[in-house]
């Protein structure tokens, strides 16, 4: 028989298939291994739902359809990246209830305390925001400690500074794509830990994980214009740590 994994050191938790290897790819392999990535909305659709506008665009004729391709897409980039994967059953957000995300709550309370774990920051995406909330509120009632939180791209990177110096002053008053931090910094403190701007190297690999998600790439192309250009905003990835107001440390 073969043995099962180790428990994960660090937990990334992805809203949908794609969004920690847009947001991380360049940064898991630096991250406190084994590391595994969560996919909150990977559920199927429940069979005979109409697809959605985002599956029709994709190119898919059926929720089911491309529910299955990207199970493999995920599979495929994990790997690369030497990441474990979990998926949660909730449905993606037009084929879902828009009720609570129980399977967070579920997860969470079986990890290990000192796992570490990464939240998105929920920049102008809905189904981002509302894993990022579910989770802080249920490590609060666990009386765990506050997660990280990584910039989920390609929508923080949309910023003008984005992976500049100023990256965090620019978020405090960015009216376009600062307001997930601003809503984050009015709670807690934040303190950066991880800046990477990618190297050739780094985002050779990153490009390599990103294109196994390739059903997703034109419409992606169509929202977010030079979505894999090297320039583009997936060039740097950005994490911060979290502090109660008032605990002691340094804000950022």
């Amino acid at each position: 028989m073969t043995p099962p994994p180790p428990p994960p050191a660090t937990v990334i938790l992805s809203p949908h298939f794609d969004d920690a290897v847009l947001s991380l790819a360049g940064l898991i392999p630096a991250l406190d291994s084994p590391v595994t990535v969560v996919t909150v909305y990977g559920g199927a659709p429940c069979p005979g739902q109409e697809v959605s506008w985002w599956d029709t665009t994709c190119g898919f004729s059926s929720g089911g359809e491309a529910h299955l391709a990207r199970v493999a897409e995920d599979t495929r980039a994990c790997a690369l990246l030497g990441a474990e994967r979990v998926v949660l059953g909730h449905p993606d957000g037009p084929y879902g209830d828009g009720g609570p995300l129980h399977e967070i709550d579920t997860y969470l309370a079986d990890l290990a305390p000192g796992t570490r774990l990464l939240i998105p920051l929920g920049t102008n995406q809905a189904d981002h925001a509302k894993v990022r909330d579910r989770a802080l509120r249920v490590l609060g009632e666990l009386g765990r400690p506050l997660p990280l939180v990584y910039a989920d791209l390609p929508y923080t990177g949309h910023l003008k500074a984005w992976g500049s110096a100023d990256t965090d002053a620019a978020l405090a008053v960015d009216e376009d794509f600062g307001r997930a931090y601003q809503d984050i910094a009015s709670r807690y403190r934040t303190r950066t830990v991880h800046d990477l701007t990618l190297s050739d190297q780094q985002w050779a690999a990153k490009r390599a994980a990103v294109l196994c998600y390739a059903s997703q790439l034109a419409p992606l192309a169509i929202d977010h214009d030079r979505v894999m250009a090297r320039g583009g905003p997936l060039r740097a990835e950005r994490v911060w740590a979290l502090e109660e107001p008032g605990s002691p440390g340094e804000s950022g």
